[in-house]
């Protein structure tokens, strides 16, 4: 392991972070919230400064092997969540460390569980931070630089396969830098097309700037809202156009650039299959439940949750938590699902999840026909024992991480005597490692984790960021052989 290597890596991405902290600066002078501004730019230079002097002060590394690829993605993330809170602490806009490193965590893990009861009562430059972590945070401040680390001579095709948000990066070209550059764009347009309906096309509904923070928030699959009541807020046409940009953002960006030339490349993708049926079955299962109130909202609100669920999202135009408990049962379920793999969403992913599927299939053939060969198939694809391996350790993992996370949050609730339910807790973990955000009960959709205590957020924000980073490069921290010379 070269440390010095992994510590230069993680100073050029907390510099990035640094100079993104002037766009706030920015929206907040447009606004003039002078006070904000100053924090602001104040935040911008210590965090820049911090980045520069790590990235200076260390070796400029070649190509990286695996482990300083693991190491540097792991730090990154909890490097970026510490500085990034400074501007909530600066502001005033949180006022302890503890939840502010809780809401910066929810912020770049692009999950949406908040300590804000109403968001309307921040500036608008802390809502653009906000905003912004979630839309940095989606296709990743690693992916992110690849397109620069390069020009400084690091390789970035260690840091993506760490980074990449499912089971392996989908490379369009054969240099990864032109594939990270190609896959922003297509994030990019996608954010600008969002911003152009909802602004131009609701009819008053949002504001410019609404249509800004909602379009990063959407794009990431992260559900940070301008207002308490999230997406319910606004009216059944900005609804319709965040849940047409959900599932969009919960599909494979790679597939997306594809199809920009043959459409027909949705259709032939078994994994989009998969993820289009899921949301389908759980949408009828849910109006068939909410049936007996006007159609059009009944509709709506079942479509919207599912996909936000789904997609990972975490926006809300009901509250589901208020629901029949089969359909609560279900609202959990889907929070082990997930976006594409190559998409901004969290949790198991329809891939790994198809590929579970088949295998035990497989092996139920096998039981009876103990000599046959039996292949491991997802679509017209053959999958090898080695990704079938893969994909059993990593489901392995997540539930364990979730049932020791459950029992973990359990035990804190208890001690503190806070009166936590079980169901609370479940729902907590899971949504916090799934990075949807919102829970059941006492952390459902019209509340937030404000009460939850201390000790508790932050075993939340640990899972938040090993959900994130599909869970091996957060692990692997606390191995020996990572950091063995």
């Amino acid at each position: 392991m070269k440390r010095r290597h992994v510590f230069h890596i993680v100073g050029v991405v907390v510099a990035s972070v640094g100079a993104a902290m002037l766009l706030p600066a920015a929206t907040a002078a447009i606004y003039r919230e002078w006070d904000d501004v100053g924090w602001f730019v104040l935040a911008a230079l210590l965090t820049t400064a911090a980045g520069l002097v790590a990235w200076r002060a260390w070796d400029r590394p070649g190509e990286l092997r695996p482990r300083e690829g693991f190491a540097a993605v792991g730090l990154s993330w909890f490097a970026i969540s510490a500085f990034g809170m400074v501007p909530y602490l600066f502001t005033g806009a949180i006022t302890n460390v503890t939840d502010a490193f809780f809401e910066t965590a929810a912020g770049f893990t692009t999950t949406g569980a908040s300590v804000v009861p109403d968001p309307a009562v921040l500036g608008h430059g802390v809502l653009m931070w906000r905003g912004m972590t979630q839309w940095m945070g989606g296709m990743g401040i690693i992916v992110l630089s690849i397109a620069i680390l390069p020009l400084l001579g690091v390789g970035g095709v260690q840091l993506a396969r760490a980074e990449a948000p499912g089971p392996a990066p989908d490379r369009l070209t054969p240099r990864f830098r032109e594939t990270a550059k190609r896959l922003w764009y297509v994030y990019l347009g996608l954010t600008l097309a969002q911003v152009a309906l909802l602004w131009l096309g609701g009819a008053g509904d949002m504001t410019l700037f609404e249509a800004v923070a909602h379009a990063f928030t959407t794009m990431s699959t992260g559900g940070f809202s301008t207002d308490a009541g999230s997406l319910g807020a606004f009216n059944a046409y900005s609804q319709w156009i965040a849940v047409l940009f959900m599932v969009l953002a919960g599909s494979s960006f790679a597939l997306h650039f594809r199809a920009l030339r043959r459409p027909a490349e949705y259709l032939r993708n078994a994994e989009f299959k998969l993820y289009a049926a899921i949301m389908l079955a759980a949408s009828v299962v849910m109006i068939v439940g909410l049936w007996g109130g006007p159609v059009s909202t009944t509709i709506r609100d079942s479509v919207f949750t599912t996909v936000s669920v789904v997609t990972t999202t975490g926006y809300a135009t009901a509250d589901f938590g208020s629901w029949v408990p089969a359909l609560q049962l279900l609202v959990l379920g889907l929070m082990f699902v997930g976006g594409m793999s190559g998409s901004t969403g969290g949790s198991v992913k329809p891939y790994r999840l198809g590929v579970l599927f088949q295998a035990s299939r497989a092996d139920l053939r096998r039981v009876i026909h103990p000599r046959g060969m039996f292949l491991t198939r997802f679509g017209s694809d053959t999958v090898s024992d080695a990704i079938v391996e893969s994909v059993q350790a990593f489901f392995l993992f997540y539930m364990f991480i979730f049932m020791t996370g459950t029992l973990v949050f359990g035990i804190i609730a208890d001690a503190t005597g806070t009166g936590v339910s079980a169901l609370t807790s479940v729902s907590a973990v899971a949504s916090s490692l799934g990075n949807f955000g919102p829970g059941l009960d006492s952390v459902g959709p019209t509340s937030n984790y404000l009460a939850v205590p201390a000790a508790g957020k932050w075993v939340l924000s640990f899972l938040m960021i090993v959900g994130r980073l599909e869970i091996f490069p957060v692990l692997l921290l606390f191995t020996r052989e990572l950091w063995r010379r």
